[in-house]
Protein backbone atom coordinates (compact mmCIF):
# COMPACT_ATOMS: atom_id res chain seq x y z
CA UNK A 1 0.00 0.00 0.00
CA UNK A 2 1.28 3.53 -1.16
CA UNK A 3 0.40 6.23 1.03
CA UNK A 4 0.28 10.38 0.04
CA UNK A 5 3.51 12.04 0.02
CA UNK A 6 1.68 14.80 1.97
CA UNK A 7 -1.72 16.47 2.82
CA UNK A 8 -1.18 20.36 1.95
CA UNK A 9 1.05 21.89 -0.02
CA UNK A 10 2.96 24.81 0.12
CA UNK A 11 1.87 27.58 -1.33
CA UNK A 12 3.72 30.84 -1.61
CA UNK A 13 1.67 34.47 -0.38
CA UNK A 14 4.73 36.66 0.48
CA UNK A 15 4.65 39.82 -1.91
CA UNK A 16 7.09 41.96 -0.44
CA UNK A 17 10.25 42.05 -1.87
CA UNK A 18 13.54 42.12 0.03
CA UNK A 19 17.15 42.43 -0.99
CA UNK A 20 18.32 39.73 1.47
CA UNK A 21 16.39 36.10 0.57
CA UNK A 22 17.12 35.87 3.98
CA UNK A 23 14.32 37.57 5.36
CA UNK A 24 12.08 35.99 3.90
CA UNK A 25 12.70 32.66 6.20
CA UNK A 26 9.24 33.78 7.99
CA UNK A 27 7.17 34.05 5.13
CA UNK A 28 8.77 31.27 4.21
CA UNK A 29 7.67 28.87 7.05
CA UNK A 30 4.35 30.23 7.08
CA UNK A 31 3.57 28.75 3.16
CA UNK A 32 5.22 25.76 3.67
CA UNK A 33 3.33 24.82 6.75
CA UNK A 34 6.57 24.16 8.71
CA UNK A 35 7.78 21.42 6.47
CA UNK A 36 10.43 21.05 4.30
CA UNK A 37 9.85 21.36 0.53
CA UNK A 38 11.44 18.29 -0.64
CA UNK A 39 10.63 15.69 2.18
CA UNK A 40 7.46 17.09 4.16
CA UNK A 41 9.50 16.58 7.42
CA UNK A 42 7.94 19.35 10.27
CA UNK A 43 11.03 21.44 11.16
CA UNK A 44 9.91 20.98 15.17
CA UNK A 45 11.25 17.30 14.49
CA UNK A 46 14.58 18.40 12.98
CA UNK A 47 15.67 20.65 15.50
CA UNK A 48 12.96 23.64 14.21
CA UNK A 49 12.83 26.51 12.01
CA UNK A 50 16.68 27.51 13.15
CA UNK A 51 18.17 24.24 11.34
CA UNK A 52 15.63 24.65 8.23
CA UNK A 53 17.38 26.83 5.48
CA UNK A 54 16.09 28.41 2.46
CA UNK A 55 17.20 26.63 -1.12
CA UNK A 56 17.13 27.79 -4.75
CA UNK A 57 15.51 25.95 -6.99
CA UNK A 58 17.62 27.21 -9.72
CA UNK A 59 21.17 27.73 -8.15
CA UNK A 60 22.14 31.30 -6.47
CA UNK A 61 25.39 30.26 -8.14
CA UNK A 62 24.56 29.87 -11.58
CA UNK A 63 21.54 32.47 -11.26
CA UNK A 64 22.36 35.08 -9.31
CA UNK A 65 19.60 37.32 -10.71
CA UNK A 66 17.10 35.09 -8.76
CA UNK A 67 19.18 34.95 -5.41
CA UNK A 68 16.05 37.24 -4.25
CA UNK A 69 13.07 35.97 -5.87
CA UNK A 70 10.46 35.00 -3.84
CA UNK A 71 8.94 32.26 -6.39
CA UNK A 72 12.77 30.64 -6.41
CA UNK A 73 12.94 29.83 -2.89
CA UNK A 74 11.98 26.56 -0.93
CA UNK A 75 11.78 26.26 2.81
CA UNK A 76 13.82 22.88 3.53
CA UNK A 77 16.00 20.86 6.04
CA UNK A 78 19.69 21.38 5.38
CA UNK A 79 20.18 17.24 4.39
CA UNK A 80 18.50 18.15 1.35
CA UNK A 81 19.84 21.86 0.86
CA UNK A 82 23.04 20.68 0.89
CA UNK A 83 22.54 17.70 -1.10
CA UNK A 84 20.95 19.67 -4.24
CA UNK A 85 23.16 22.55 -3.87
CA UNK A 86 24.60 23.82 -7.33
CA UNK A 87 22.96 21.31 -9.27
CA UNK A 88 20.76 22.80 -12.09
CA UNK A 89 18.87 19.64 -13.40
CA UNK A 90 15.89 20.22 -14.85
CA UNK A 91 14.56 17.29 -13.15
CA UNK A 92 13.63 19.71 -9.74
CA UNK A 93 10.12 20.05 -9.07
CA UNK A 94 9.01 23.11 -7.38
CA UNK A 95 6.96 21.99 -4.85
CA UNK A 96 4.79 25.21 -4.83
CA UNK A 97 3.31 24.84 -8.43
CA UNK A 98 3.95 20.69 -9.04
CA UNK A 99 1.66 18.47 -7.19
CA UNK A 100 4.13 16.44 -5.59
CA UNK A 101 1.45 13.82 -4.78
CA UNK A 102 1.44 12.82 -8.50
CA UNK A 103 5.36 12.69 -8.54
CA UNK A 104 5.99 10.65 -4.87
CA UNK A 105 4.58 8.62 -2.98
CA UNK A 106 5.36 7.00 0.51
CA UNK A 107 6.01 2.84 1.16
CA UNK A 108 4.16 1.14 3.78
CA UNK A 109 7.43 2.24 6.24
CA UNK A 110 6.89 5.75 5.50
CA UNK A 111 9.41 6.00 2.70
CA UNK A 112 9.50 8.03 0.15
CA UNK A 113 9.65 6.92 -3.75
CA UNK A 114 9.46 8.74 -7.14
CA UNK A 115 6.75 7.71 -10.03
CA UNK A 116 8.02 9.71 -12.37
CA UNK A 117 11.88 10.17 -13.88
CA UNK A 118 12.09 13.63 -12.60
CA UNK A 119 10.86 12.57 -8.69
CA UNK A 120 12.86 9.77 -9.07
CA UNK A 121 16.33 11.63 -10.28
CA UNK A 122 15.25 13.75 -6.52
CA UNK A 123 15.33 10.70 -4.62
CA UNK A 124 18.71 9.81 -5.93
CA UNK A 125 20.80 12.69 -6.05
CA UNK A 126 18.77 14.46 -2.83
CA UNK A 127 18.80 10.73 -0.65
CA UNK A 128 15.02 11.58 -0.12
CA UNK A 129 14.49 8.11 1.03
CA UNK A 130 16.63 8.17 3.83
CA UNK A 131 14.82 6.62 7.09
CA UNK A 132 14.77 9.66 8.99
CA UNK A 133 12.39 11.00 6.82
CA UNK A 134 10.37 8.15 6.84
CA UNK A 135 10.75 7.80 10.76
CA UNK A 136 9.53 11.69 11.21
CA UNK A 137 6.50 10.99 9.06
CA UNK A 138 5.21 8.43 11.12
CA UNK A 139 6.00 10.15 14.08
CA UNK A 140 3.93 13.10 13.11
CA UNK A 141 1.19 10.35 11.71
CA UNK A 142 0.85 9.35 15.14
CA UNK A 143 0.16 12.65 16.61
CA UNK A 144 -2.55 12.93 14.29
CA UNK A 145 -3.92 10.20 15.15
CA UNK A 146 -3.71 10.72 19.10
CA UNK A 147 -5.31 14.26 18.25
CA UNK A 148 -7.79 12.61 16.34
CA UNK A 149 -8.50 10.25 19.64
CA UNK A 150 -8.37 12.77 22.53
CA UNK A 151 -11.97 14.53 22.24
CA UNK A 152 -12.86 10.09 22.75
CA UNK A 153 -10.42 9.83 25.78
CA UNK A 154 -11.62 13.25 27.34
CA UNK A 155 -15.24 11.05 27.53
CA UNK A 156 -14.06 7.60 28.37
CA UNK A 157 -11.51 7.35 31.52
CA UNK A 158 -10.55 3.99 30.61
CA UNK A 159 -9.63 4.91 27.21
CA UNK A 160 -8.13 8.18 28.88
CA UNK A 161 -5.36 5.82 30.01
CA UNK A 162 -4.91 4.18 26.84
CA UNK A 163 -4.30 7.20 25.34
CA UNK A 164 -1.99 8.77 28.02
CA UNK A 165 0.62 6.17 27.75
CA UNK A 166 0.01 6.85 23.87
CA UNK A 167 0.61 10.28 24.13
CA UNK A 168 4.06 9.28 26.44
CA UNK A 169 5.10 7.43 23.25
CA UNK A 170 4.69 9.74 20.90
CA UNK A 171 6.08 12.60 22.81
CA UNK A 172 9.57 9.95 23.49
CA UNK A 173 9.73 9.64 20.14
CA UNK A 174 9.33 13.44 19.11
CA UNK A 175 11.85 14.51 22.22
CA UNK A 176 14.20 11.66 20.32
CA UNK A 177 13.93 13.10 16.99
CA UNK A 178 14.15 16.51 17.97
CA UNK A 179 17.60 15.48 19.67
CA UNK A 180 19.16 12.61 17.66
CA UNK A 181 19.03 13.41 13.94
Amino acid sequence: MAYLFRDKAPVRTCARKYSDYHRYKDSLIEDFNHHCGYTHVLDALFGGSRTFQIDHIKPESIYPELINDYNNLVYCCSYVNRAKWDDDSPNYLDPCVIDFNEHFGRDEEGVIFGKTTQAKYMVERMHLNLARYALAWKVEQLENIVNKLRPIAQKNSSFKEIMLSLYEYHWDLCNALRHNL
